[in-house]
């Protein structure tokens, strides 16, 4: 099988895409490209979003962008997952609360959920992200996942990253996602440990990157 050296991202969310398009540097064979560029009214992508399971909401992205541009498409589903609140946010992790006046969405989630955290002691904060990677490319399908363990801060720290990352310690470490450099993150985060997942498949199926 050979695939093309573009791969377009089928999610409107522009800090994924900068994060996505930093860990395929990596990979310089592959040009991942954001999905407005290919399809119009990309935005409803997320009506297909409507599983409560990471996987099955990554597949009905990716093979909604693949069939509208034709392209190789790859999505993902990620969430946080809290165990002292049996596993939420989890799916929903996205859209967990209504923002109030002037906050965003980010600040609107995160505040809920410390909000439900209030009484939990340090040693019963633990929680997971959680991703999982889609690609469609020629009618076959790959499937990734990754997880990154960690705990929840009792506060949010740092001013780096996006979503909940203010408010996650990875295990081992003191810092919160948000307070390491890109770089940083990028070496552990669970979208760069599925990613790695996905790259080692398609090497393993012998699939040729078509070069430009």
């Amino acid at each position: 099988m050979r695939v093309a050296n573009t791969i377009v991202l089928a999610s409107t969310n522009r800090h994924k895409f900068e994060e996505f398009e930093t860990l395929f540097k990596k990979y310089p064979e592959l040009k991942i490209v954001p999905v407005q560029d290919y399809i119009r009214n990309s935005e409803k992508l997320g009506l297909v979003e409507t599983s409560d399971q990471y996987l099955e909401n990554a597949m009905a992205k990716a093979r909604t962008c693949n069939h509208g541009c034709h392209y190789p498409s790859l999505a993902d589903d990620s969430g946080i997952e809290v165990m002292a609140l049996e596993g939420r946010p989890g799916v929903r992790s996205h859209r967990y609360a209504i923002p109030k006046f002037g906050q965003t969405q980010d600040q609107a989630n995160m505040a809920k959920l410390l909000d439900e955290m209030k009484n939990v002691q340090t040693t019963q904060r633990s929680a997971r992200f959680v991703c999982h990677l889609a690609l469609v490319m020629e009618g076959t399908l790959f499937h990734a996942e990754g997880i990154l363990e960690g705990t929840i801060a009792f506060e949010p720290r740092g001013v780096e990253g996006f979503g909940y990352d203010p408010i996650f310690i990875p295990k081992g470490m003191d810092k919160t996602l948000a307070e390491m450099t890109p770089a940083q993150k990028n070496k552990i985060s669970h979208r760069a440990l599925a990613v790695d997942l996905l790259m080692s498949q398609i090497t393993n199926q012998e699939i040729v990157i078509a070069r430009p």
